[in-house]
């Protein structure tokens, strides 16, 4: 069975998905599975399968319970193939007799007459999947107004961004990519761009990194050789953005492996900062800085268009865990600014636990953000603080979710 051509590839999606909604893991702990194909196309049709699986995976199981007298069990491995037939057919747009061929051997000593039955029945009542996906009750609660527009821009995987390390050659790079900008120093392209085929890769010319997730960095300005701290750092964005704007970067992670990358990506762009390995809640400056920028830690519940994993893995005792541990970060950072100073809290969240109610209680004097500070077509909110998230700029291709305010010391 293994040489079946296209089994391997739902094989290994299979295995994703049952880490993801069984395990807890994320996409890319569960990626080794597909990373373990010999070829690339499987391995991109493996993680596509499994990603359209987790975007849709309400409205999937609406459909095969709508196809059966009896409902599946929600962790029933025909239920998990019946997912991965129904995305292949209907997200990716493999023909049923394709879908059939390849993802039924899954079934072998299973339920395949079951499977087929149901897929069957599907087919030739020409379902469909609505224009926006369904996101589970639980989630749509918590995001309240903001849903709907959220699930529009979760829809399909977002395109490919790229940070400049030098914003006034962004007309050119521009021009030589084929690519969009929504700002200086940000160019957008077409989602399954080769990044190391890129001009400007083997330079260190650019970086990715999503347009919301640069805000937090433009907002600190130039540097003019100034100290600043990045807390939670690698693996290194924000860094790089900072290095390249003059400051004089420190970079503070407690993970070694994200360090690493970190400093590869230092390396790749000719940048530089001072690199230290250590836990925020423990370390100690030698002295204080003259910004602060903490993108902490949370769910990540923002980039749910590119992980739709967390709109399934996520739920209030994580939210809860890590609001505890942003709450105590932005309490240290508080102290670690100079008079004066600036500090800069974001995440990449959803939340408001993780965001407005973080900047609440934080003991430095707001410095509201403006409508100048942000890419065209982005708006602060009534209390100066910043709250992106993918059903914005949809004409453009959508942000990752974040949530950004700033202090002053």
């Amino acid at each position: 069975m293994a040489k079946t051509p296209g089994l391997q590839p739902r094989r290994a999606a299979l295995k994703m998905l049952d880490a993801v909604l069984r395990r807890g893991e994320t996409l890319e702990q569960a990626g080794g599975a597909a990373n373990g194909l010999p070829a690339f196309s499987d391995r991109a049709l493996a993680k596509a399968l499994a990603g359209e699986v987790l975007r849709w995976l309400v409205d999937l199981d609406a459909l095969i319970d709508s196809a059966t007298k009896n409902p599946l069990p929600d962790d029933a491995k025909a239920r998990m193939v019946l997912r991965i037939m129904l995305a292949g057919w209907l997200r990716l747009e493999t023909p049923p007799h394709a879908v059939v061929a390849t993802a039924l051997p899954l079934l072998d000593g299973g339920p395949k007459r079951l499977a087929h039955g149901v897929f069957a029945t599907l087919t030739r009542g020409e379902a469909s999947l609505p224009a926006v996906p369904t996101l589970p009750e639980a989630v749509a609660a918590r995001w309240g107004e903001r849903a709907p527009t959220i699930a529009a821009g979760i829809a399909a995987p977002p395109p490919l961004d790229l940070r400049l390390k030098a914003p006034d050659l962004t007309g050119e790079m521009s021009t030589q990519m084929q690519a969009t900008s929504l700002a200086p120093g940000h160019l957008r392209l077409p989602r399954g761009t080769s990044v190391t085929d890129l001009p400007g890769y083997e330079q260190g010319s650019w970086w990715v990194q999503d347009l919301a997730a640069g805000i937090p960095a433009i907002l600190l300005g130039a540097g003019e050789g100034k100290r600043v701290l990045d807390i939670a750092a690698a693996p290194g964005g924000k860094t790089m953005q900072l290095a390249a704007a003059g400051w004089d970067v420190t970079a503070l992670d407690v993970h070694p492996k994200r360090m690493m990358r970190l400093r590869e990506n230092l390396a790749r762009t000719g940048l530089e900062a001072h690199t230290v390995i250590a836990d925020a809640l423990e370390w100690e400056p030698d002295a204080p800085f003259d910004a602060v920028l903490l993108d902490a830690p949370c769910t990540a519940t923002g980039t749910c268009r590119r992980h739709p994993e967390v709109i399934h893995r996520i739920g209030p005792r994580q939210i809860a865990e890590m609001a505890e541990l942003q709450a105590r970060l932005i309490a240290r950072a508080s102290g670690w600014v100079k008079p004066g100073g600036t500090l800069v809290y974001a995440t990449c969240s959803l939340e408001r636990e993780e965001g407005e109610d973080i900047a609440a209680a934080c003991t430095l004097t707001p410095d509201p953000i403006r409508a100048d500070d942000l890419p065209a077509g982005l708006q602060p909110t009534e209390a100066g603080h910043v709250r992106t998230d993918p059903g914005m700029l949809p004409d453009h291709g959508g942000l990752d979710g974040f949530f950004i305010a700033r202090f002053r010391a």
